[in-house]
C-alpha cells in the first residue's frame, strides 16, 4: 500500500503565518481521531463476536493515543495554558472541527465497518505523507500513528471482502451501510481554506493526490468484495468548518459529561 510522496520533494520552513495555520488543522486532527474512538469505543461489551469486539476496542484506544497528541501539541500552538483535557472536554460542538463521516452513529456493524473503512482508506495515506512533512512535530506524531493505521486499514479493508462476498444477508447489511454513508466520504479529500494554505505552504499533503490513493485502494478493496463503487453520489460537506449533524451533540453530552460536572476532576 505505499505509494508516492504527495508532498513537495522540498517543502519550505513553516512561517509564523503557517505555523498559527497549523493551529485548527492539528484541531481538526485530534477531534477526529477523539470523536472516532468514542464511537468505536461504544461497541464495547457489544461486538459480534469477542474477537471483533476486542479488535474495535484496541482500534478505540490506538486512535485515543493519537488524539492525545495531537491536542498536547495544539495545547503547545495555542500557547494559552490550555491542557489536551480542556480542548477535548470544554469546547462546544460548533467548536470541533471532525468531518461528518466519523460522528455518525455505529448503527449495526455492516455499518460501523463501511465507516472505518472509508475513514482508513484516507488517515492510512494521510499519515504516511504527514510522516515526510517538515513539521517535526505532526511527522513523529505520524510516524507513531501510521503503524497503528496500517492494522486499521487491513482490519477494515479485510470485514468489506467478508461482507460483500460472504452471505446474502451480510450483502444486503452491507450495501445499505454503503447508502447510508458514502455521501459522507468526499469531505474528507476536500480542503476547507485553512488545508489550501497549509498545502499551497508545502506543510500538509496535496488532498488531490491523497484522493486518487483512497479511491485506488477502495476500488480494489471493492472488486475483492465484488461491490459496486457508488458513483454519482452527492457529498455531505460542513464537519470541518463546523457545521454538524445533531449526532455530534449528543456524543459530546456523553463524553464531556464528567469533566463538565466536576471540572478540574483528577483520578
Amino acid at each position: 500500500m505505499m505509494t508516492d510522496s504527495t508532498m513537495p520533494a522540498h517543502a519550505p520552513a513553516a512561517t509564523p503565518e503557517t505555523q498559527a495555520q497549523l493551529l485548527p488543522f492539528v484541531l481538526q486532527l485530534a477531534d477526529t481521531s477523539l470523536i472516532l474512538a468514542h464511537r468505536l469505543s461504544e461497541w464495547c461489551g457489544h461486538g459480534p463476536i469477542l474477537e471483533q469486539d476486542l479488535a474495535m476496542a484496541n482500534i478505540a484506544l490506538d486512535l485515543l493515543g493519537e488524539a492525545r497528541s495531537y491536542y498536547q501539541y495544539a495545547a503547545e500552538l495555542e500557547g494559552k495554558g490550555r491542557t489536551e483535557d480542556d480542548l477535548a472536554y470544554l469546547r462546544p460542538a460548533v467548536e470541533y472541527r471532525n468531518p461528518l463521516l466519523v460522528e455518525q452513529p455505529n448503527g449495526d456493524f455492516a455499518h460501523t465497518i463501511v465507516r472505518q473503512f472509508i475513514y482508513d482508506a484516507f488517515h492510512y495515506h494521510l499519515l504516511l505523507q504527514l510522516q515526510q512533512g517538515p513539521d517535526a512535530q505532526l511527522a513523529a506524531i505520524a510516524e507513531k500513528s501510521v503503524k497503528e493505521a496500517a492494522y486499521h486499514i487491513k482490519w477494515s479493508s479485510e470485514w468489506v471482502i467478508r461482507l460483500g462476498d460472504g452471505t446474502d444477508e451480510s450483502r444486503q447489511r452491507i450495501e445499505k451501510a454503503i447508502r447510508n454513508l458514502w455521501r459522507f466520504g468526499g469531505e474528507l479529500t476536500t480542503s476547507t481554506s485553512t488545508e489550501q494554505a497549509l498545502q499551497a505552504a508545502g506543510l500538509v499533503p496535496n488532498y488531490t493526490a491523497l484522493r486518487q490513493q483512497m479511491e485506488a485502494h477502495v476500488a480494489r478493496v471493492f472488486e475483492e468484495a465484488t461491490l459496486p463503487v457508488p458513483e454519482g453520489v452527492f457529498m455531505q460537506q460542513g464537519g470541518k468548518d463546523g457545521r454538524h449533524s445533531e449526532h455530534l451533540g449528543y456524543l459530546l453530552a456523553e463524553l464531556q459529561y464528567l469533566q463538565r460536572t466536576y471540572p478540574g476532576l483528577q483520578w
